[in-house]
């Protein structure tokens, strides 16, 4: 049985230059959320780490058309993603790649792109308690949460109004010691590839270590792996006329010649 391909992105900034970043995550963010699949599924995963910093961000067309599901996670330089990564991630997806989008990378470039909307929240830093209810018990990506909700100690809050179109499937949603609720866990289908947005992850609290939070992580990768076949959505060939499946006339003017290539 072949193994998932799965790539972490990580931007790898607050990491370097945070001392109590450093402290919690010496080895990056991604080291964690790797440590904690590997922990799970190691038989199963085939994983590469990609940051921001490595050339074309390590989303190179050679690692992207070798990933089935890309795990994302950033925080404080979004606007240095350069767009035509973003092109190459937003395309892998609508053929087929699956995309896990962690915590502050609601306002990552290509998730914005992806929903469409402003992706904005509320939100506050000061270390509160947050549960997060399943409320999506049959749910895959919730598998092996018996208690019916996951619950941090120390995490930053994420509120309502969140700018997301309305979500395929919701699996969670979080309650703040605050008061503040917060839709936690969400899918989508774009294209042909499936996107889930799971709120946990502030870089200052150990939470890439909570190993139901990984838990969660690795029914995602399993979850948006690709189905089906892959396929190239940005591509509308022509059909002519004497390859129709059925015999037809052409009838009426036509914009294009016989054959062209190119979008309708």
């Amino acid at each position: 049985m072949s193994k998932l391909r799965v790539t972490i992105w990580n931007e790898f900034v607050h990491e370097k230059k945070n001392a109590t970043v450093q402290s919690i995550y010496p080895d990056g963010i991604h080291a964690a959320i790797e440590a904690g699949l590997n922990e799970l599924g190691a038989d199963e995963l085939d994983i590469t780490i990609a940051t921001l910093d490595m050339p074309e961000h390590g989303l190179t067309e050679e690692v992207l058309n070798n990933t089935d599901v890309l795990i994302w996670w950033g925080h404080c330089a979004h606007g240095q993603v350069e767009d035509a990564i973003v092109d190459r991630v937003q395309e892998r997806v609508l053929g087929g790649m699956g995309f896990i989008v962690l915590h502050s990378g609601h306002f990552a470039k290509p998730f914005k792109r992806l929903m469409g909307t402003s992706c904005a929240l509320k939100w506050r830093e000061a270390g509160e308690k947050e549960r997060l209810w399943v409320c999506n018990p049959g749910h895959p990506i919730a598998a092996g949460i018996e208690d019916g909700f996951i619950e941090l100690e120390q995490t930053e809050m994420y509120g309502e109004p969140f700018g997301i179109p309305s979500p395929d499937e919701q699996v969670f949603i979080s309650w703040f010691e605050g008061g503040e609720v917060f839709r936690s866990g969400n899918c989508w289908i774009r294209g042909n590839g499936k996107i889930f947005y799971f709120r946990p992850g502030h870089e200052t609290y150990p939470i890439y270590k909570n190993p139901t939070v990984c838990r969660v992580i690795y029914n995602a990768v399993k979850w948006a792996a690709p189905q089906g076949r892959w396929v190239e959505p940005l591509k509308a060939p022509n059909v002519p006329v004497d390859q129709a499946r059925e015999k037809i006339t052409a009838k009426g003017g036509s914009l294009h010649a016989e054959g062209e290539a190119g979008f309708r």
